[in-house]
């Protein structure tokens, strides 16, 4: 659809998965604790017997068109329609959507020369199995090998599939982290959410976790914390009551609380609890949690270090420049982004196909109005080469 003159890098691609992505390789004995269940004549994913509405349809038959919602996220629903009115009817889901060679033939036609690939579906199981050490570990690496026998981690250089790791047990997540290593992972994704565990969740900035990240930085690659359920719906519950997050159901409230809440409290972790300062070579991107909660961030982070500089190694800012890469969302004020930190720490993402994102994603440039074309071609391309980058 378009051509920039140079080659175009998506920092937030996405595949929907299919019935069987989560239990293929899942041991026999977790069967009930994991599969599909009717209710009301919809198909739902039971998770050690309760249901989740985290994603309404989890088979993902039918899907929302791609960019459906992009004039409610631009605050542009001057009718005042229901998130389900302006979403329109759904569509069958396509075969790019779940097959890499049939994605790559629609990337050369939307002048994408790669993308990294999330799952959708996934970011819904480290919460519902935190309690069950075992199961949880069970389920994400049933998902593992599902995910790289289906798109593998790396298809031509193009599409770069992120395997989703849980650090509840440090030493299991390193195996897990070794073991996408070496079927050619360039990268890998975390939740942006404390780390849980039996006697409590905790940072997983703490010394702790270092046998982690000192595999990441020996492997030099990036990690991605896209925006997942990170369990933040309890502390919206303190104030409304019990209730559950519905995608097609937005609560005015939750959505100004909750708004960059968990992805901030991620990053503020990373930088206070040493992580960069003790890993150099680790580098984190924060992909489709948007960029506003960025310059509260850098306030809080520069009010901190003239009461306490002591605790830092180096001006927080500067770790957070050099160390944290962002993905805006393309109604947000990108040259604020670039202002706080900086254009060469913006990426480019479409969140292709979901409906939240943009069904033209190369038309993202056009948010670009004010930067330089040198500056634009930094957010649509290099930036995110370089990220890709392995570091040694």
């Amino acid at each position: 659809m378009h051509d920039l003159g140079y080659p175009v890098y998506d920092a937030d691609n996405h595949f929907y998965e299919t019935e069987d992505s989560f239990t293929r390789h899942l041991p026999r004995k977790y069967a009930k604790d994991v599969q599909y269940v009717e209710v009301k004549g919809r198909k739902k994913l039971a998770l050690c017997g309760h249901f989740s509405e985290y994603i309404p349809n989890p088979t993902f038959e039918v899907v929302a068109r791609p960019g459906s919602h992009e004039a409610w996220f631009r605050a542009q629903n001057s009718e005042g329609k229901t998130l389900r009115e302006l979403t329109g009817p759904p569509e069958r889901c396509r075969d790019e959507y779940r097959d890499p060679e049939k994605r790559l033939a629609l990337m050369d036609e939307q002048g994408i020369q790669a993308t990294v690939l999330f799952p959708t579906l996934a970011s819904a199981i480290e919460e519902r199995t935190q309690h069950d050490h075992e199961l949880l570990y069970a389920t994400m690496r049933s998902f593992l090998q599902w995910m790289h026998e289906t798109w593998s981690f790396n298809t031509a250089d193009r599409i770069l599939a992120v395997p989703i790791l849980s650090l509840m047990d440090v030493e299991m997540a390193c195996q897990d982290l070794e073991w996408c290593l070496e079927r050619g992972a360039k990268t890998i994704g975390i939740r942006p959410a404390p780390v849980p565990g039996y006697r409590g969740s905790r940072s997983f900035g703490f010394e702790e976790f270092d046998p982690f990240w000192a595999r990441v930085n020996e492997a030099g690659i990036p990690v991605m914390m896209h925006a997942s359920d990170s369990g933040y719906t309890r502390y919206v519950n303190d104030w409304t009551g019990p209730g559950d997050f519905l995608p097609f159901e937005p609560d005015p409230f939750r959505s100004v609380v909750m708004s960059g809440r968990p992805i901030y409290d991620s990053v503020a972790a990373l930088i206070v609890h040493g992580v960069f300062r003790r890993h150099p070579n680790v580098r984190v991107a924060c992909i489709e949690n948007g960029c506003k909660w960025m310059s509260w961030l850098a306030a809080s982070l520069t009010t901190a270090y003239g009461q306490m500089p002591g605790s830092f190694h180096e001006h927080p800012l500067e770790t957070l420049r050099r160390h944290v890469s962002v993905s805006p969302f393309y109604e947000e004020d990108l040259d604020e982004l670039a202002r706080v930190v900086g254009v060469s720490q913006i990426l480019f993402g479409s969140d292709y196909p979901h409906p939240e994102g943009l069904a033209d994603p190369v038309s993202f440039v056009n948010e670009l109005g004010s930067f330089s074309k040198a500056d634009q071609q930094k957010v649509m391309s290099t930036n995110l080469q370089a990220l890709l980058t392995p570091l040694h």
